[in-house]
């Protein structure tokens, strides 16, 4: 076969769809299905034609971008997007329920509530209301965080088999943060039992302050300094707490005073129960009394006990009465004697330090040897007794 017969496959298509030839206008039919000049072809043109062929319009050059990217890289762009506008909204979503909670359950709530009575005190129900806030706080953001998780394919194909296995996993979890989970615990613990509540008093460890605040992990102490302690929930539920205002904040309180021995005692008490009565901050409808509790080495040391509205006040009380106590000492001539010891020495008779005939010795003399001041013929000096 000649080289110029055989047939060109590629031009077959051109000859399949080639246009018909032009028709004279008397020549076209009214009813046939024709339209912009395309003799012969239905209208919209051939399906089946390529793009450049029929004349559409080029794709975008995002979609054309989009589908590079998915051919070279496998990355599904549309889907990456859609996917991180969801992990967005999740999170804002997560972030405001968060914050709604928060503030219902510390604001709002005790604006509904108005000051009626709830069966317990302020103090135990604001703390009720700590915990549960960051309870419920937590949980928002566990959600939240379990949510983000299933959004990423990789990830939530993780999170399921992580889940499948939830029992070795929660005793993995549990030996790697078991402080934690105590602390946690005993939070709880700590809100249900109520041994403090939010504001109390306390002296903890050799420190005196009011409690703060109470989170899940940790307490936070206010001291009388304004040092804040922060102390695990696990140590405070283990250690031994003094609680100045559990029920009552009334407290007893004293001063410590000594005498001499030859002072008056009675008029002593009387002067320590007049100052007493005269400050404006011990309650006087409450026992004030002066004890006796010690005979010291040099003074006689007493007591004085009385009563104050609460802890808070106890220091500065205890020091304006001592200052008092000590001006009317001084004004009545009654001693707060300083610490003394009476020496006694006591010599072998015939010594001479102490000789028999009654005659001052010469202590500072030599000995017949020339031995050291005070010493008899270099020997020893005298055996003398304090």
């Amino acid at each position: 076969m000649n080289e110029d017969q055989t047939p060109f496959g590629e031009e077959s298509i051109f000859y399949e769809y080639a246009a018909p030839p032009q028709l004279a206008p008397e020549e076209i039919d009214p009813a046939s299905n024709l339209t912009d000049g395309a003799a012969g072809l239905p209208e919209g043109g051939v399906p089946d034609l390529p793009s450049p062929l029929v004349g559409y319009e080029s794709p975008p050059v995002l979609e054309t971008l989009a589908d590079q990217m998915n051919i070279a890289f496998g990355i599904d762009v549309a889907s990456i997007v859609g996917m991180l506008l969801k992990i967005i909204l999740i999170i804002a979503a997560t972030y405001l329920a968060a914050k709604m909670v928060n503030r219902a359950l510390k604001i709002k709530l005790p604006e509904m509530m108005g000051g009626r009575k709830t069966g317990i005190d302020a103090e135990t129900e604001q703390t009720f209301r700590l915990l549960v806030s960051r309870l419920l706080v937590a949980a928002i953001y566990a959600i939240g965080f379990l949510l983000v998780v299933f959004q990423i394919p990789g990830l939530s194909n993780i999170a399921v088999t992580l889940l499948a296995g939830a029992g070795v996993a929660a005793i993995a979890v549990s030996f790697a943060a078991q402080d934690s989970i105590s602390n946690v615990i005993s939070g709880i613990f700590l809100a249900v039992f109520h041994p403090f509540r939010v504001g109390d008093r306390i002296d903890f460890n050799g420190d005196y302050g009011h409690v703060e605040d109470l989170t899940l992990r940790h307490t936070t102490i206010l001291t009388w300094d304004g040092r804040r302690v922060f102390v695990p929930n696990s140590i405070m539920s283990n250690q031994a707490i003094v609680n100045w205002t559990i029920t009552d904040p009334i407290i007893t309180w004293t001063v410590d005073v000594g005498i001499a021995y030859d002072a008056d005692i009675d008029k002593a008490r009387d002067i320590m129960l007049e100052v007493a009565k005269r400050h404006p901050l011990v309650l006087k409808n409450r026992d004030i009394e002066v004890r006796v509790t010690e005979l010291g080495d040099f003074a006689v040391n007493m007591r004085l006990l009385y009563e104050i509205p609460n802890r808070g006040i106890a220091f500065a009380t205890h020091c304006e009465i001592r200052e008092a106590v000590k001006k009317r000492f001084d004004k009545e001539g009654i001693e707060i004697p300083f610490p003394y010891r009476n020496l006694i020495i006591q010599t072998p008779e015939g010594s001479k330090l102490c000789p028999s005939s009654g005659e001052a010795a010469d202590v500072g003399s030599s000995g017949a040897s020339g031995g050291e001041p005070g010493t008899s013929g270099g020997g020893p000096p005298s055996g003398d007794r304090l």
